[in-house]
């Protein structure tokens, strides 16, 4: 796996983000030549010499050891996605063994299957590495009205993010989460640079995509663990829900919980959809003409 060009870009696009201010280093009159530190100054705050960083922007990580690795977070001040990035890239590029390819799972265990019918108040669903949604409870079917269903499953969010127009109808922040899923796709991309499906969908998301294209030349990476979403349901309008990613251990899965601040507005909207949701069948489309809230339920947020 030759990850050259990923580690050349990813060490000069965070070298050219820290000024020598921002380092610590002394800064003297004239126009400096190039955008952030320099070469000898990243160097230098790692402790090795420039031919050797040099050798290491030029994209070579082969036998790099962990304390250069360190180092290096630490004079480039990486936050904890990008270190682990950085180890991520380290491990590419050495040779691996045949069983080392990790792939995407598909299945889900009954038992996950249950956890997920017994959260009747939260939309949930459970995705792969790649970001193919593989199940979903009634709820979430519901907050996802018209896009995510029995029948549409798996469904790539990825894909429905940067190749399906709808995408910027529903999710309310579009530019945010778009970000957010490039760098949750590129640190994926370097904990699994062999995963021959992942990369395909790389390419197929670069190829249709000058929004994604755009967003993963910045070599920009997260965690996803948490975040702020509205989203635009048909039902009740925008929704406003914090989302947490619960790993599976073991199975290489993610559960991605929605839950609404108590007492607030959004709560009101999720009951409403729980309630609607119980008396319909979310696999069809919602009806033409959605019922209105009651006076306990949400006001009409659309």
């Amino acid at each position: 796996m030759d990850n050259t060009s990923d580690v050349r870009e990813f060490l000069m696009s965070r070298r050219q983000r820290i000024t020598p201010a921002q380092a610590g280093l002394p800064v003297y009159g004239g126009t400096r030549r190039v955008a952030g530190l320099k070469r000898e100054e990243v160097a230098m705050l790692t402790g090795v010499s420039t031919e050797y960083y040099a050798r290491l922007e030029r994209g070579n990580l082969r036998g790099v050891s962990e304390s250069v690795l360190d180092s290096l977070s630490r004079a480039l001040q990486l936050d904890e996605a990008e270190r682990a990035h950085l180890y991520d890239l380290a491990k590419a590029a050495a040779p691996a063994p045949a069983s080392g390819v990790r792939r995407a799972r598909s299945e889900v265990r009954p038992s996950i299957e249950r956890l997920l019918a017994g959260m009747t108040g939260t939309p949930a669903y459970v995705r792969n590495a790649r970001m193919d949604v593989v199940a979903a409870n009634s709820l979430c079917f519901a907050l996802y009205t018209d896009i995510l269903s029995p029948a549409t499953l798996p469904m790539n969010l990825a894909r429905f993010m940067f190749l399906d127009p709808r995408s910027r109808d529903f999710f309310v922040e579009w530019e945010t989460l778009a970000d957010d899923f490039a760098a949750a796709m590129r640190t994926e991309s370097g904990r699994s640079p062999r995963d021959r499906n992942l990369n395909n969908l790389i390419g197929d998301l670069a190829a249709g995509s000058t929004e994604f294209s755009t967003r993963w030349a910045r070599h920009n990476v997260r965690f996803h663990r948490t975040a702020r979403k509205t989203m635009h349901n048909p039902l009740v309008g925008d929704i406003e829900l914090t989302g947490d990613a619960l790993d599976l251990p073991g199975e290489g899965l993610t559960l991605i919980a929605y839950t609404a601040d108590a007492g607030s507005h959004a709560q009101d909207q999720l009951n409403f959809l729980a309630s609607w949701s119980a008396n319909s069948n979310t696999a069809k489309p919602a009806p033409a003409n959605p019922p209105t809230p009651s006076a306990a339920g949400p006001a009409d947020a659309g």
